[in-house]
C-alpha cells in the first residue's frame, strides 16, 4: 500500500498537510514526504499567516475542490505551523474513498 496523508478517524478522516502562506496563487498540489515515513499534501494559499487567514483560506481551498461544506472541515492540529492536521468530518469509509480516488487522479 502506497503512503497517504489520510488517516481514519473517530469523526471522519484526517488529512496530514504542508501548507505554504503568502503564495502567488492557491493551489493544491502533489504528496510529499513528511518525517516518519509519512506523506503530506502540499497546499498553497494566498492569504498571510496572521490571525489565522492561512488556515481559514486552507479550509476554504479544501472545501471547494472536495465539493464538501467547510462545516466539515475542523484544524486539529497545526495552528502556528505549515504543517496541518485537517480533520474532514463525515462517514469514514465513503471519505477514505472519495479522497483516496481524488488523490490518485491528482
Amino acid at each position: 500500500m502506497l503512503p497517504t496523508p489520510l488517516r481514519s478517524h473517530a469523526r471522519g478522516i484526517t488529512i496530514s498537510i504542508k501548507l505554504t502562506p503568502k503564495a502567488k496563487r492557491e493551489e493544491i498540489g502533489g504528496l510529499i514526504p513528511g518525517e516518519d515515513n509519512t506523506m503530506l499534501l502540499k497546499a498553497t494559499v494566498t492569504a498571510p499567516p496572521e490571525d489565522s487567514k492561512a488556515n481559514k483560506a486552507l479550509i476554504a481551498l479544501l472545501a471547494k475542490e472536495w465539493g464538501l461544506p467547510k462545516s466539515a472541515f475542523s484544524l486539529l492540529a497545526g495552528e502556528t505551523s505549515r504543517q496541518k492536521v485537517i480533520l474532514v468530518e463525515g462517514e469514514t469509509a465513503a471519505l477514505m474513498e472519495r479522497l483516496s480516488g481524488w488523490l490518485q487522479a491528482t
